[in-house]
């Protein structure tokens, strides 16, 4: 399967010269080719613009042909079979896929700037822009401010314009060199290699491997036990310099095992640290190694560092990210994982700035209640607030990240809620920070989303493309013969596909909604940020016969803010209704706004069109052809004959 293409089209025409000097110029058809997108992602450099580095290319309509946004729709085609007397469905196709049409302002986040790229892209002219913007996270939860240099040119040839986006970071990367002899290169490579077998795992921590194409007889697996155990056993039967291996993916990918192996041994198996889970290293050659062993069988992770959340946001901040926990609405304590704590490592080489790995470590979420808790009760106190007693009447603690979601609190039954967007525990105070600037919000649309399909109502509905004729085409012959016709070529049809369809029963209701494949929508998707750099923020939230006083404090180098309140249990009168974060389905934006400022599209500067010399005397020539009516009732008494004739059976 080629998966999501790219085609390419050319108009092929015979031009003639008649001997009275008349042209004449006669279409043949159209050439064209497809081209997979997977195949053009190889032939580019990925692994060497970092994560947050990519390219794009777009259509004179501003449609984007490349993108890392750009992903086909999962959508299943299973056509509902018959098996006596019921009808179920097959197992949907995971692999269909359904291309997608999305415009490059909506493929990322609407700016001005954006807006002129776009332009002047689709104008065919090239440029470069460095400006600050904001970038939506991975799994889409969080919002950055970043810098990216945007840099674009129209490609020779073609009707698209190519883009490559780079932040700061990004400029330069680490390449290594073979400069020792080879018997001491190939020990050293040894070495390195060796920190990646499975029995090293206890004194080095568990350690994952990105599957990349690094070498093309190393086989890809999507399982990291069995592509470490390929990619060793190519290791120690050939060098990185081999000729079907990329040399400096392999290279880099051993540096980084070796250099993350010393940091195991050397310093995290000398630590002793409480309440944490877990320590661990993401590099950007594709190493991840996490310790003790124990957290790392525990690890969820996508082994694809440039496929990792929390790398690619450590990497647009200077602070300490923490990242929440996914909160499981089904009872289950995502909290439990621990509290992914991180920050990137930056190397300046020549005023070059580099960011070639991010460190980090899980923090115990209990222990971390219980070690802030006591650090802010005051000791010898006899008011009724004496700091954040855990489970107290008075006050709430929380801490929250800068996307809204709660990281620890002093009330046990927020406890079990670590990872929830706090606008649906506690919807009036999240207003409040909210209208106080503290957080803003972005709210975007998905337009490659696929849903569950609505369900019918069993009642009072029928059939949406039923036609009823009009007493016209009753009275009109032509009406009858055409009915007649369509309705003997869908029998037939149906007798020939489906042989038993007519003795089928009824379909189950739950066997219907299975067959039913999802389908294509839209969902609205807000992401909540820190609005400024203010670092304290306080107020009122009023109720209809009550109020709460809270405090706000960011805390530095960090992405958290702590906030204490009156207790929600003292004031119950306010606005119960959640602030919800996640993703729903939506109509969209409204047309009627969306003409107000129409995109700029641009339509083909040559087109294929007639000559002045053209003999057009022979265009649209069929169109005076008719059909007799006595082959029409032929054609329709051979169907019916046929019909009926397919339905006899021997006794």
């Amino acid at each position: 399967e080629l998966g999501l293409v790219i085609t390419g089209t050319l108009p092929v025409f015979n031009l003639t010269k008649e001997q009275n000097g008349k042209i004449n110029q006669l279409i043949l058809g159209v050439m064209g080719v497809d081209v997979s997108l997977e195949d053009i992602k190889k032939l580019t450099p990925r692994f060497t613009l970092c994560p947050n580095g990519y390219y794009f290319a777009i259509d004179p309509n501003g449609y984007v042909l490349l993108h890392p946004n750009l992903q086909p729709k999962q959508i299943g085609v299973g056509i509902p079979k018959v098996i006596l007397r019921k009808r179920r469905p097959n197992v949907q196709n995971p692999k269909s896929q359904e291309p997608v049409t999305l415009d490059f302002l909506d493929a990322e986040l609407e700016n001005d700037i954006k807006v002129e790229i776009r332009k002047k892209m689709i104008d065919g002219e090239s440029g470069e822009k460095t400006f600050e913007t904001l970038v939506k996270s991975q799994d889409e939860r969080y919002i950055d401010k970043g810098n990216r240099t945007y840099t674009w040119t129209a490609v020779n040839g073609t009707d698209y314009s190519l883009a490559l986006v780079l932040p700061s970071y990004s400029f330069y990367y680490i390449k290594a060199k073979i400069e020792e002899p080879i018997t001491q290169a190939r020990c050293k490579y040894y070495e390195d290699s060796e920190t990646l077998k499975l029995d090293h795992f206890d004194e080095a921590g568990y350690t994952f491997i990105a599957p990349r194409e690094y070498c093309n007889d190393v086989k890809k697996s999507e399982n990291n036990t069995e592509f470490l155990l390929n990619f060793n056993e190519f290791i120690d039967r050939n060098t990185p310099s081999s000729p079907s291996c990329n040399t400096d993916m392999v290279i880099r990918v051993l540096l980084d095992a070796g250099f993350t192996n010393e940091l195991a041994q050397n310093y995290w198996s000398k630590l002793s640290l409480d309440g944490v889970v877990a320590q661990f290293v993401v590099t950007d050659g594709g190493i991840t190694r996490v310790f003790p062993k124990r957290a790392g069988e525990d690890w969820l992770e996508n082994a694809e560092t440039y496929e990792v959340s929390f790398y690619k946001r450590s990497l647009d901040n200077d602070n300490y990210i923490f990242t929440a926990p996914y909160y499981n609405k089904s009872g289950a304590n995502s909290y439990e994982t621990g509290i992914m704590v991180s920050k990137a490592v930056e190397i300046t080489i020549n005023g070059k700035l580099l960011k070639p790995a991010v460190v980090g470590i899980k923090i115990d979420a209990t222990s971390w209640m219980e070690n802030f808790t006591k650090t802010t009760i005051k000791s010898l106190c006899n008011s009724e607030i004496c700091g954040c007693e855990r489970n107290s009447m008075h006050v709430d603690c929380v801490i929250l990240d800068d996307g809204g979601f709660l990281l620890m609190s002093n009330r046990d039954e927020y406890t079990q809620q670590i990872g929830r967007f706090f606008g649906e525990i506690d919807p009036g105070l999240m207003r409040n920070l909210i209208n106080m600037s503290l957080y803003a919000f972005n709210k975007s649309y998905d337009y490659q989303s696929v849903c569950d399909p609505e369900e019918e109502p069993k009642q009072g509905s029928g059939l949406r493309s039923a036609y009823v004729p009009t007493i016209t085409d009753i009275l009109h012959l032509g009406w009858w013969a055409s009915a007649a016709a369509w309705s003997i070529l869908q029998q037939l049809f149906l007798s020939l596909t489906f042989p038993r369809f007519l003795e089928a029963a009824d379909m189950e209701d739950d066997d219907f909604g299975a067959a039913l494949p999802k389908t294509s929508c839209i969902t609205e998707q807000t992401q909540y940020f820190f609005e400024n750099d203010d670092k304290s923020f306080s107020g009122i939230v009023d109720c209809i016969n009550c109020s709460r006083l809270y405090h706000a404090e960011k805390i530095s180098n960090t992405n958290l803010v702590f906030i204490i309140s009156d207790s929600q249990l003292l004031c119950r009168s306010c606005d119960p209704k959640p602030l919800m974060q996640a993703e729903k389905p939506d109509e969209g934006p409204n047309p009627c706004e969306m003409v107000k400022q129409p995109r700029y599209r641009k339509g083909p500067d040559v087109c294929f069109d007639e000559a002045k010399q053209e003999d057009s005397a022979d265009c649209g020539g069929v169109s005076g052809l008719s059909p007799s009516l006595w082959s029409m009732v032929g054609i329709q008494l051979v169907l019916l004959w046929l019909l009926s004739g397919s339905r006899h059976c021997q006794l």
